[in-house]
């Protein structure tokens, strides 16, 4: 049995991949010359394939070690040096075949998020499959926004997605940062998910961080529409001054229904609140009592702690609100109105800036 044969029988590495390695060490043995570039290369090449082809690197060093042993009739420094170089090569082959899958695989990651984010439907209920994700059931999609925009290769990205995977199993979870935000889709099923990406989100990012849940929906284009969902309760919340960092598509469906109809609520925001611009220092102050009193339930008081002023000076203002424009807040029906129409101001930007 020649040497490559009883190497390959006792580690388990396929003689092809040694087949130039012998010759080397020979050489060197013979000649004191270390190993020339293109052998370096060969031996480099044949690193690589070992990695392509799932030879642990364990037993490659092993064949390699082995190799020498039953090849070299002496130890001297030119063989050992040789045995150094052709050890390095395979090695440096072996890792570079696997930054490159790896790169291919984050490549593969990336397109697939794209398409998944976006609609395109080309093989994504197949390509899905690889990434753990069966599209046939509903997916949640919940996305964070911090001040500085989440982009592709943030330690972030792979920070949150493997607490997740611990917890959830790799075949559940997709992390991922799109549009400066950083991105997780979950099965509908898996109630905790948005609840645990929360926690890493709050650990992770700075004070100002917020995050939007989508509702369940089906299929590659359930996906899509979780996504936007969750997007726009972040843009709701920030156009709308509210104070939750979590916010729920399904708690803001008045608003999209709201905006269904812009010209519609232009009006309703110019009939009700127009009159507000006529009061001295602007409608500014009292669109936020109302905006108080709202959010207090009617609580004057409370509406005057989160205003900082006096009951005295809420109960001032919504007076002068009631004889601007003939809306109380204490009327059921015309409260109603009236918080339609300062959510619909917000919704718009009313009252425009003024430069």
């Amino acid at each position: 049995m020649n040497v490559l044969a009883q190497v390959s029988e006792a580690t388990g590495v396929p003689a092809d991949l040694l087949g130039g390695y012998p010759a080397v060490l020979e050489a060197a043995d013979a000649t004191g010359r270390l190993p020339a570039r293109d052998a370096i290369d060969e031996l480099r090449a044949s690193g690589a394939s070992a990695a392509e082809r799932g030879v642990p690197m364990r037993a490659l060093v092993d064949a390699c070690l082995l190799t020498a042993e039953l090849t070299l009739t002496s130890a001297g420094a030119p063989a050992l040096g040789a045995l150094r170089r052709a050890v390095a090569a395979y090695a440096e082959g072996y890792e570079g075949a696997q930054h490159k899958a790896l790169r291919e695989q984050e490549a593969a990651r990336r397109s697939f998020v794209d398409d998944l984010l976006q609609g395109r439907a080309d093989r994504l209920a197949e390509r899905a499959e690889q990434f753990g994700l069966r599209l046939a059931e509903p997916y949640v999609v919940a996305v964070a926004r911090d001040a500085k925009a989440v982009v592709d290769g943030d330690p972030l990205v792979r920070r949150v997605e493997q607490a997740l995977v611990t917890r959830f199993g790799s075949h559940n979870i997709l992390v991922a940062a799109r549009d400066g935000l950083l991105v997780c889709v979950a099965p509908g099923a898996l109630t905790a998910a948005t609840g645990e990406f929360t926690h890493h989100v709050r650990s992770a990012l700075a004070a100002d961080w917020r995050v939007g849940v989508g509702r369940p929906h089906r299929g590659p284009g359930g996906v899509v529409t979780s996504y936007r969902e969750a997007a726009d309760a972040i843009r709701l919340g920030d156009a709308l001054g509210l104070r939750p960092q979590v916010l729920k598509a399904a708690d803001l469906l008045v608003f999209p229904v709201l905006l269904r109809d812009r010209e519609a609520i232009e009006d309703l925001v110019g009939t009700v609140l127009d009159p507000l611009a006529r009061a001295r220092g602007g409608p500014g102050p009292l669109l936020e009592t109302l905006e108080a009193v709202f959010a207090s339930q009617g609580n004057q008081t409370a509406a005057a702690r989160r205003l900082g002023i006096s009951p005295r000076a809420v109960t001032y203002r919504l007076e002068r609100i009631r004889r601007l424009t003939g809306f109380s807040p204490d009327d059921p029906t015309q409260r109603f109105t009236l918080e339609t129409a300062v959510l619909g101001a917000r919704l718009i930007g009313w009252p425009p800036e003024t430069s």
